[in-house]
C-alpha cells in the first residue's frame, strides 16, 4: 500500500470510529454515523496524504545525489536529513560550502506553500551539554539564517537544539560520531 493509500484507510478509520462514537452519544444510529464519518475522513486522509507525497517526492528530486534524505514521519511531517559530511564542522556552526546548493534546491522547492519548517540541530557526545546543546541550537539557526535569504520567510521556521540528546548512531566510533553531528529539517501543512 503506497503513501497516498494508507493515508485515505487511516483516515476512513479514524472517521468511522469518531463518526459511531458521535452518533451513538447524540442519539443516532452509530452504523450511519460510521459510514458518514468514514466516508469524510477518507477524503481528508487521501486530500492530506497526496499533497504530502507531493511535497516528498519534489524535495527527493531537489536533494538528488546529496546524501539527503526525506521520510515521512509517523505524524505525517516530511523529515530532511543532512548529513554531516556536508554541513557543519567538528565544533562549529557554520553552514559549509558543500551544503548550500542543498539548502539552495530545499528553499526553491518550498515555493510559496503553508509549509511550516522546524530546524533541529544535533552534536555528537564528545562536548559537554554546556558545549553541545547552544552548539546544535547555534547549527539549526544557521541553517534559518541561511534560508531566509532565500526568500523563506522567517516566520515560517522554527529552530531547536537537542545537545547530544537524540544520537543516531554509536558515539564510540568516529562513523557514529560523524552521524550524530547533524541537522533535521520537519516540514507540515500549517494548522487552522
Amino acid at each position: 500500500m503506497g503513501e497516498r493509500e494508507k493515508g485515505t484507510a487511516g483516515g476512513a478509520a479514524i472517521g468511522a470510529i469518531g463518526g459511531a462514537v458521535i452518533s451513538s452519544a447524540t442519539g443516532g444510529k452509530a452504523g450511519t454515523g460510521a459510514l458518514i464519518g468514514g466516508a469524510l475522513g477518507a477524503v481528508a486522509g487521501n486530500v492530506w496524504s497526496k499533497r504530502m507525497e507531493d511535497k516528498r517526492r519534489a524535495m527527493e528530486q531537489a536533494t538528488a545525489g546529496t546524501g539527503v534524505q526525506v521520510t515521512r514521519t509517523a505524524d505525517n511531517q516530511l523529515q530532511v536529513n543532512v548529513p554531516s559530511d556536508i554541513s557543519f564542522d567538528v565544533g562549529r556552526s557554520a553552514i559549509r560550502p558543500e551544503l548550500r546548493p542543498v539548502l539552495d534546491k530545499f528553499a526553491a522547492g518550498l515555493d510559496s506553500s503553508a509549509m511550516q519548517v522546524q530546524i533541529v540541530g544535533h552534536t555528537d557526545a564528545t562536548g559537554s551539554d554546556a558545549i553541545n546543546n547552544p552548539l546544535s541550537v547555534d547549527r539549526a539557526a544557521s541553517v534559518k539564517d541561511y534560508l531566509v535569504t532565500r526568500g523563506v520567510a522567517a516566520g515560517r521556521i522554527s529552530t531547536d537544539g537537542r545537545g547530544s540528546h537524540q544520537p543516531i548512531a554509536d558515539n564510540s566510533t568516529d562513523d557514529g560520531r560523524a552521524r550524530n553531528r547533524r541537522v533535521e529539517i520537519f516540514l507540515a501543512e500549517k494548522q487552522g
